[in-house]
């Protein structure tokens, strides 16, 4: 389906469009357009806008993501479908490993999210049909085994669109763990090490860009950066922006 971008709802549509591709070609699950519905509510209320606590918290996962000794961006369905080339740039200028892992796991589509992924520039994909897999303690579903290589190894995890049990089983792990996640209430937000509220769409690439800006930065200019950030204070700031937002519509 062709929309105008003189559409006032333009990029809502473009983006429901892409993941109803995605689930035709088999890269996302039927669950992740439930999953983008209710995430979508979210950016309603934040006037689908990235507010000012997102772009603090963008500037101290940079930080962290540059510091890490073994940075790792961890690939679902949605994720591919909607910022494959963005996310495939960040991790080259990090640079960072990228992972797929699956909640509704399978083979076919794991193929699938890597050939995507390396369609898009990416020169190694870990996580598919691997036989150096690990598990995570404290995790139920699929999601629990992960490349030994990658995820496994990793100091710093990047997983955007998240389930909760995994983001707090990894901090037990002692990673650090940087979300993105429209819902500043999610377990996934509140067990976070850094919590991006802003939709995913608008979040890689202004991680990209951050990313690319920090990079001249020391060490240890970086560790400050990161280990001054306060994700509890600022996942509040973004439930205030979500307030304040709505109350313009009184």
């Amino acid at each position: 389906m062709k929309i105008s971008p003189n559409h006032p709802r333009f990029r809502s549509l473009e983006t429901r469009e892409r993941l109803v591709q995605g689930f035709q070609s088999g890269i996302v699950a039927s669950q992740g357009l439930i999953a983008q519905g209710r995430g979508e509510a979210f950016d309603y209320m934040l006037g689908e806008v990235t507010p000012k606590s997102s772009r603090l918290a963008t500037k101290a996962a940079s930080a962290l993501l540059l510091g890490a000794k073994s940075p790792v961006i961890s690939i679902n369905g949605n994720t591919a479908a909607l910022v494959a080339r963005d996310v495939v740039k960040l991790a080259h200028s990090v640079p960072a490993e990228l992972e797929v892992n699956l909640f509704h796991r399978s083979l076919a589509r794991e193929r699938r999210i890597a050939s995507l992924l390396k369609r898009n520039g990416a020169d190694r994909v870990l996580g598919v049909d691997s036989k150096t897999k690990v598990r995570i303690r404290g995790v139920a579903s699929p999601r629990r085994s992960v490349d030994a290589q990658g995820i496994g190894n990793a100091d710093v995890v990047l997983i955007p669109l998240e389930d909760g049990d995994r983001a707090e089983a990894l901090r037990k792990a002692g990673k650090a763990v940087i979300a993105i996640d429209l819902n500043p209430m999610s377990r996934t937000s509140l067990a976070a090490t850094v919590t991006i509220v802003d939709n995913i769409i608008r979040a890689i690439p202004e991680l990209l860009r951050i990313t690319e800006k920090m990079k001249p930065l020391s060490r240890s200019r970086l560790g400050a950066i990161a280990s001054s950030f306060d994700n509890e204070k600022n996942v509040a700031r973004a439930m205030k922006d979500m307030i304040h937002y709505m109350q313009g519509w009184a």
